[in-house]
């Protein structure tokens, strides 16, 4: 007689989404779906399998979201105190203070600071590629806001001044091979759980939290990576895209909780929990990372 199947609990199909082969599915698949591409005849096969990767990737923000929603839900919904408790995110959200930055600007080698750069470098989403993809039908003054940090990344119409490009130049002079295989999951898994908020439009807010938390947390991991690149010997040129962050994105950070998440926040007191559980998303995912550096680089 045949047995029923027990259902497996919550927490154990959470576990899936945590692992190297998860992780790298889905990267591989951001990575092709994202791409131009010209129409072909097999179109209708192609979306069968994007539904089935949907499907995935949504469980997988689901399973992050499960990991915030009561810190989430227990954030101010007033326009002050939620903005508040946003600025606070910088001193004590998840991964802020980790010890891994003071030693990559203190005592990290080349070759350990060359590893930590190709592990980011393969996990990097792209900033304005995901502001872009977010600010999709947004009301007016936020989707202003974002559009003035996009055009920042953008070098404002230089491409000498392009954000994208001044860490391409650090990575061809470090002589780097960032690649998905040689990436650690928790790096994937941020760059995914920032394309997927991004790309989907029932996590829109989560995504503008999720940017707006990048915005407020960078600046300190920028100066200490650019203090080890410069104390290395790199020229100014090659640590740029750090030297710039580490300055640049105060400002952003400033600008994006008055003009964006302030006035979203007002018109909706809702969507307070969604751009925490965004922020708190993005903080969780990066503690895991920098954890998993740590015990790379100090074993």
């Amino acid at each position: 007689m045949a047995t029923k199947a027990v259902a497996q609990p919550a927490e154990g199909r959470a576990q899936q989404f945590f692992t190297i082969s998860f992780q790298q599915g889905l990267a591989r698949w951001n990575h092709e779906r994202l791409a131009p591409q010209f129409p072909g005849a097999d179109w209708q096969k192609a979306l069968d399998r994007d539904l089935s990767m949907l499907r995935l990737e949504g469980g997988f923000v689901e399973a992050l979201r499960a990991e915030v929603a009561d810190e989430a839900a227990a954030v101010p919904r007033d326009v002050d105190g939620f903005i508040a408790w946003f600025e606070e995110l910088k001193e004590t959200g998840p991964g802020e203070g980790d010890p891994l930055f003071p030693w990559i600007a203190a005592e990290a080698s080349v070759e350990q600071i060359k590893w930590f750069l190709e592990q980011e470098a393969a996990g990097e989403a792209g900033f304005d590629d995901l502001v872009a993809m977010t600010q999709v039908k947004f009301p007016a003054q936020a989707k202003l806001e974002l559009a003035r940090n996009y055009w920042d990344e953008m070098g404002r119409g230089n491409p000498k001044g392009m954000h994208g490009p001044m860490l391409d130049i650090l990575i061809d002079t470090l002589e780097l091979k960032p690649t998905i295989d040689r990436t650690v999951w928790e790096s994937l898994a941020l760059a995914n759980a920032m394309t997927g908020m991004a790309t989907t439009r029932r996590y829109a807010w989560q995504s503008v939290g999720a940017l707006g938390a990048i915005e407020l947390t960078a600046p300190g991991r920028s100066a200490c990576t650019d203090a080890g690149l410069k104390r290395l010997g790199f020229a100014p040129a090659e640590r740029r895209y750090f030297t710039l962050h580490s300055v640049l994105d105060v400002k952003h950070s400033e600008a994006w909780n008055r003009e964006a998440l302030r006035p979203l926040v007002a018109e909706d007191p809702r969507r307070a929990t969604a751009i925490a559980e965004g922020a708190l998303i993005r903080l969780n995912c990066g503690r895991r990372c920098y954890e998993r550096y740590r015990a790379e680089l100090w074993s």
